[in-house]
């Protein structure tokens, strides 16, 4: 049982915890709200350190505020992320923990779980989990695959996906078996980290499905170590009033002109696309010729015709347009590794009057969606795909950017 708090505290400390179905430790009801504070320990980033006060100001993942009280008494242990016990954890001091580091305070937290005064405080370098979590999103590129599902067949427990390639759409089967790490998104959730343990019978025809494994040599077939479903919503909008104090953004949407609102929470990733005058800088613009780059090159998409696996760009711009854009069949960048290549913004940035593509996962409320992504400027990418969409074979007469999220924009299941 030790053992098995341990792994679920580490779990976190590395802000993984969705991979846990579980609490750290049973708690009473008034204090489940939080799952980063139990009786004898709160877990977040510090923000704040005042040595002369022997305080750290801790924020856990949900929001809750702790003041961590330490003494000459308490003892400090750095680990690596990844680690799950504490036996390669090394002494370290006060003076070594900085602010952005993850903590696991070990004490007795306070009746109003505002307070612990730290018997140990285990530490995880900010750096450290960054280059952890990088190392992790550049395994899902190198080995993963995205599509929507296509058909469900819970007897033989096979998902089959639609995903987009310089062929074209073609459909890959998944088997899921026991081995299978399965998770899904929940309600509201934001995170990657958030998807909770799932099944086969849970995934619906047009959800998201995110895997990490290895293809067959024709590319029909995907052996996935690890799913991430989710059904998500997609939805573009022109700002009308940006509320940065309480963190919302009210979008009239486009294709049912209803108006919505967007709750954007820290953990959103907000992302700019380039203006169509700035798409140069990247390599071809909005038109770029038909066509792209080989496996390997700039602007290649993430998985070739047969299957293969992406390799390291060979030079050049591997930003936006690097190519030229790909919503359907033909060359050049896929947008959802377009997307994710983008930089990000803060939530200042977001201005009344700019184009906004959000998703979300389905929420209770229709009229309410929490920003797990948000793409400002998105003007330019509607039109961009609109016009690849009346390039196509029975393509639309003429360009509509608010339909123009039915022809390949998905991007609701994140990295890493």
């Amino acid at each position: 049982m030790r053992a098995h708090f341990l792994a679920i505290a580490l779990a976190f400390l590395t802000g993984t915890a969705g991979a846990y179905a579980q609490t750290p430790q049973a708690t009473p009801a008034s204090q489940q709200a939080d799952k980063g504070i139990t009786p004898n320990s709160a877990i977040g980033e510090v923000k704040a350190i005042d040595p002369s006060s022997s305080n750290l100001i801790l924020k856990t993942d949900a929001g809750s505020v702790v003041t961590v009280t330490v003494s000459d008494k308490t003892v400090y242990m750095r680990l690596a992320p990844g680690e799950t016990t504490l036996a390669n954890a090394t002494k370290i001091a006060l003076a070594d923990v900085a602010e952005g580091d993850r903590v696991w305070a070990r004490g007795k937290v306070s009746d109003d779980q505002k307070s612990v005064p730290a018997a140990a405080l285990i530490v995880m370098n900010k750096a450290d989990i960054a280059k952890k979590q990088e190392a992790e999103r550049a395994e899902w590129r190198r080995r993963g695959i995205l599509g929507v599902v296509a058909a469900v067949n819970p007897e033989t427990k096979e998902i089959s996906i639609s995903t987009r390639s310089m062929a074209g759409t073609r459909p890959v089967i998944i088997p899921v078996d026991d081995k299978v790490d399965m998770r899904r998104y929940a309600p509201d959730s934001i995170k990657f980290s958030d998807a909770k343990p799932s099944t086969v019978s849970e995934v619906k025809v047009g959800d998201q499905l995110r895997a990490l494994g290895e293809r067959s040599t024709d590319g029909t077939r995907f052996t996935a170590e690890k799913v991430v479903t989710g059904s998500f919503r997609t939805v573009a909008g022109t700002v009308t009033v940006v509320d940065a104090a309480t963190g919302e953004v009210k979008v009239n949407d486009l294709q049912t002109k209803q108006l919505l609102t967007v709750v954007v929470k820290q953990d959103a990733v907000l992302r700019k696309f380039p203006a169509a005058g700035e798409m140069m800088m990247f390599g071809r613009g909005p038109g770029g010729g038909p066509g792209g780059p080989p496996t390997g090159q700039p602007g290649a998409p993430a998985q070739g015709p047969s299957g293969g696996r992406p390799q390291p760009a060979a030079g050049g711009s591997t930003g936006p347009g690097g190519g030229g854009i790909r919503a359907g069949g033909g060359g050049g960048m896929n947008i959802q590794e377009m997307l994710e290549r983008l930089p990000t913004i803060a939530l200042a940035e977001v201005k009344v009057g700019d184009t906004i593509i959000v998703s979300s996962t389905q929420g209770a409320d229709p009229a309410r969606l929490t920003a797990i992504s948000m793409v400002t400027g998105a003007d330019t990418l509607l039109n961009m795909v609109a016009a690849r969409q009346q390039q196509q074979p029975g393509g639309q007469s003429a360009p509509n950017p608010a339909a123009g999220l039915g022809s390949g924009i998905q991007f609701g299941i994140g990295l890493p």
